[in-house]
């Protein structure tokens, strides 16, 4: 007998049951067919970069030959029920969590997903004062450089929610992950709540995400085409040509002014005082 699983809401309940039957034909595995709608999904959400979209478009209709007229049907309503359930709740972790209840961590790479519980306490902890920090910067930029379906990033964009911060305009989301689908559960995610960023497929052991590099696969969310996103990143970008390329010299030279700028001193045995 087949084991129920531990279902909290009813939007998962739906998700759920469209997964289970596009695999219970045998034709597809549970895996694949999970993995297919998040690629199809995160095609679908992309297609604002015109850059890319040839491209994306080319993976969507790759995937899409796999499976019949009333297969896809299934597909396209489970775009919807996506949408439905982050308009009942943006705080939660629904790709991560169906895919911890779906068991598919323990037939793939064991990924295991860390309780969106844990991620809103982090980020609550984390968060510091937002509106100060963007008083001062115009705006801020959040990173997860291992960030799975984006539990953390979600829970991060809701605590600046409860400060009053407007996050769609105000705070940059970047997201890297080494796993196609985990980093696509993220971009998902992500791009449905509002967040303006990015998610970047790759080893953030080798290759840190900071700037996005041109060889680098690279997901840009939807609202990160805005006119207000699209200035800052040309402003960075010009920025960047004035004060020339980081080397070590000037990394050298940044570090030994913030040690003469150190607001303590080292008191004996090496212990440090603030006063």
């Amino acid at each position: 007998m087949a084991r129920s699983l531990r279902l909290t809401n009813d939007h998962q309940k739906i998700i759920v049951d469209k997964i289970s039957k596009l695999s219970q034909s045998g034709k597809h595995r549970k895996w694949t067919v999970w993995s297919d709608f998040v690629a199809m999904t995160a095609c679908t959400l992309s297609l604002a970069d015109l850059e890319r979209r040839g491209d994306r478009e080319k993976i969507y209709s790759n995937i899409a030959k796999k499976y019949n007229k009333a297969e896809m049907e299934i597909f396209y309503s489970l775009f919807g029920d996506l949408v439905n359930a982050y308009e009942h709740s943006q705080k939660q972790d629904l790709l991560g969590e169906l895919f911890m209840r779906l068991e598919l961590g323990n037939d793939y790479a064991g990924q295991f997903f860390t309780p969106y519980s844990v991620c809103e306490a982090m980020a609550g902890l984390s968060a510091g004062n937002l509106k100060a920090e963007i008083e001062k910067r115009g705006y801020i930029s959040v990173n997860d450089p291992c960030c799975g379906a984006g539990a953390l990033l979600i829970a991060f964009a809701n605590e600046a929610m409860r400060q009053g911060v407007n996050y769609q305009r105000e705070i940059e989301f970047v997201a890297q992950d080494i796993d196609f689908t985990a980093a696509m559960m993220c971009y998902i995610q992500l791009s449905l709540i509002g967040c303006a960023g990015y998610v970047i497929v790759g080893n953030t052991l080798t290759t840190p995400p900071t700037e996005p590099l041109s060889n680098q696969n690279v997901w840009y969310t939807p609202l990160y085409f805005l006119d207000v996103w699209h200035w800052r990143r040309t402003w960075k970008k010009a920025m960047q040509i004035i004060e020339g390329p980081v080397t070590d010299k000037k990394v050298e030279a940044e570090e030994k002014q913030k040690e003469e700028k150190k607001d303590y001193a080292v008191g004996e045995g090496g212990q440090l005082t603030f006063f």
